[in-house]
């Protein structure tokens, strides 16, 4: 299976309307793989999201991946936090939230497919994670790590720093949902690099 070099990924206070609606938005944009990441909702609406997720993003051949492995619907692609346990019983993808070299080294053995690390850059939307990586943060931790998905702050312009530094991809959250449309200046940037999707 592959995953797409752009993970979009969800949170529904930044929105720009309904999730649907706006990863819908996104996927016309260019997304191929979303994180719906919003852990709080109730387990049932939940999955009724992730329904409607699965319906915009089957069509394309996308990839839905659950925040967490509590809930997750059989055979769905599960994202975890760094403090999360793994799961029992394996699920067919398997994604780990990053912020160090300590962390990286536990997704690598325990074989994620891919981890986000994070923060890239200061962004509102990851406090408390020490000072922004930077491209040289990227270049310091990627090597030896699962596929790294750049996360935090990361902007279209950013992009092609972040391959360079080690990244495989970059993962997006704020400017995804305020404005998915900008979705298609992700992607551009991606495939001026000439980088081709990450195999997982």
């Amino acid at each position: 299976m592959t995953l797409p070099r752009l993970l979009v990924v969800t949170d529904r206070t930044q929105a720009a309307g309904p999730l649907p609606e706006v990863v819908a938005a996104a996927v016309d944009a260019g997304a191929r793989a979303v994180w719906l990441r919003d852990r709080d909702l109730p387990l049932a609406e939940r999955r009724a999201v992730a329904a409607d997720l699965r319906a915009v993003l089957d069509p394309v051949g996308g990839l839905l991946v659950w925040g967490g492995a509590a809930g997750a619907p059989e055979g769905t692609a599960v994202h975890l936090t760094a403090a999360d346990p793994f799961p029992a019983a394996r699920p067919p993808l398997v994604g780990r939230s990053c912020h160090s070299a300590a962390e990286l080294a536990r997704a690598a053995g325990e074989g994620c497919d891919w981890v986000t690390l994070s923060p890239f850059a200061p962004t509102a939307s990851k406090p408390g994670y020490g000072p922004a990586l930077g491209t040289g943060g990227l270049a310091a931790l990627a090597p030896g790590a699962p596929p790294v998905l750049a996360l935090g702050g990361v902007r279209p312009g950013d992009v092609p720093g972040c391959l360079a530094a080690g990244a495989s991809g970059v993962a997006v959250m704020g400017p995804a949902m305020r404005d998915p449309a900008v979705v298609a200046a992700y992607c551009a940037a991606l495939a001026a690099c000439d980088t081709g999707p990450t195999r997982v």
